[in-house]
């Protein structure tokens, strides 16, 4: 079993962020976290890196709902999906599977949100052009 969904794009960096920032927002989604990991590597170790950016998305009502199922689950939120920048400018967004993630939890509720979450999350990253 995989781990995530990507896409491979043909847009500039800045544009694939913006455009996978929408289409989390159209599928119930917001945006809590941002970690440009190339600038904190730059910053911390002086290491050189491609644009790499974790957006750490999250549908509230989703959220809640696997919070009152699995009061743990907060070890596994937000869901973190990656924009990356790769050899010859073209654009990866990956987003985590969260039924992988969540596959060490007997938890059968729990994994009826889970299904959902993949399936939106799946939604995101098809809808980036």
């Amino acid at each position: 079993m995989t781990y995530h969904f990507s896409k491979t794009v043909d847009m500039p960096f800045d544009a694939a962020v913006a455009a996978t920032t929408a289409a989390l927002k159209n599928n119930g989604f917001g945006v809590l976290t941002q970690i440009d990991v190339k600038d904190t590597l730059n910053k911390k170790i002086g290491a050189e890196f491609r644009p790499y950016l974790i957006l750490g998305a999250c549908n509230p009502k989703l959220a809640y709902e696997a919070l009152t199922l699995e009061d743990k689950i907060g070890t596994m939120l937000p869901c973190n999906v990656v924009v990356q920048q790769h050899e010859g400018g073209k654009v990866e967004i990956s987003a985590v599977d969260p039924v992988a993630s969540m596959s060490a939890i007997e938890n059968r509720k729990l994994g009826t949100v889970a299904d959902k979450v993949r399936g939106l999350l799946q939604q995101v990253v098809a809808d980036i052009a």
